[in-house]
């Protein structure tokens, strides 16, 4: 069924019919509670960056572990590598948690790992699309058969003013009471139209088919998928291998088996098959030379042969 067109009047709350706001209250009463790891649930109008709203407010005591923020519209979101994020108001979701995970922080470069897969996962099931993920945390599918990005993961380091973490999470392994914690920042394109993508190698759920495009399931069904996973790997005091989420990571990325080009750090190139994710969360290229080379960070451009297309 073709969206609603918008109303004559741009400003108006109701001004695009197809996109209603999310049910904050609704949201609130679902996703917090004395069972659940989320202890707040805030819904903004407009905002700069959510990320930077809640890293601002862990700092400054205002936000406690488990808090949970999310915009209708953002005007200056940032996805990795410094890119910028745009799309119209109400058209995805938008949303930051502040978590302090109680587990050797060697092992937090996991968490935004675990966000791909819970957020994967999640849609698969709410929306009803065929999700991959693209190393390290870009949430993929498909639009008239070619891989578009319809989401991604943006996990970042800030100081925790006391008192904002858990009793329990600053008892554990030593890491929850250093006073940081991560603001991890999910973006997901929903109800974007093809006229509205905002490069073309964009996509959203509903290009790609989904079953619907209803926010409040949706954001409901990530933070809870989320809630799971990140149980899971605490539980096994961060260790990938124990908690499953390697296995489901491996299992899901489109990244692994292909031919890359890895844009490295300071320019550098590399080019070869994606073998493996290691247990640091560091994709194994295997160069033609014979030589099996870990990346830690970078961007990763799938090419469909030497020389082929980027996505």
């Amino acid at each position: 069924m073709t969206p609603n067109p918008p109303a004559e009047n741009p400003g108006s709350r109701w001004s695009d019919l197809s996109r209603p706001p999310l049910n904050a209250a609704a949201l609130r009463r679902g996703l917090t509670g004395a069972d659940s790891m989320w202890t707040s649930l805030e819904v903004l109008e407009r905002t700069g960056s959510t990320n930077t709203d809640l890293a601002a407010r862990a700092r400054e005591g205002s936000a406690r572990e488990g808090a949970v923020l999310v915009a209708e519209e953002q005007t200056a979101g940032r996805g990795r590598l410094e890119r910028g994020w745009s799309a119209p108001a109400r058209s995805g979701v938008f949303v930051s948690v502040l978590v302090v995970p109680p587990v050797p922080q060697e092992r937090w470069g996991w968490v935004p790992l675990i966000a791909g897969v819970a957020t994967a996962s999640a849609l698969a099931r709410a929306a009803g699309v065929d999700t991959k993920l693209k190393w390290p945390n870009d949430i993929l599918v498909d639009v008239e058969g070619e891989e578009r990005k319809t989401g991604g993961i943006l996990a970042e380091r800030t100081d925790v003013a006391p008192g904002a973490a858990s009793a329990e999470v600053g008892s554990g392994s030593g890491s929850g009471s250093g006073g940081a914690g991560i603001v991890l920042g999910i973006g997901l394109n929903v109800s974007l139209r093809a006229s509205e993508l905002p490069v073309p190698a964009a996509g959203s759920l509903l290009l790609a088919g989904a079953t619907g495009t209803d926010r409040d399931p949706l954001l409901r069904a990530v933070l809870r998928s989320f809630e799971d996973w990140y149980g899971r790997w605490v539980a096994a005091d961060g260790d990938p291998l124990a908690s499953g989420v390697l296995e489901a990571y491996a299992a899901g990325c489109a990244t692994l088996g292909r031919e890359v080009r890895a844009e490295l750090p300071g320019g550098e190139e590399l080019t070869g098959e994606a073998v493996a994710v290691d247990s640091d969360g560091r994709l194994v290229i295997g160069t033609d030379a014979g030589v099996q080379r870990p990346v830690a960070a970078g961007d990763i451009v799938h090419l469909r042969g030497h020389g082929g297309a980027r996505s």
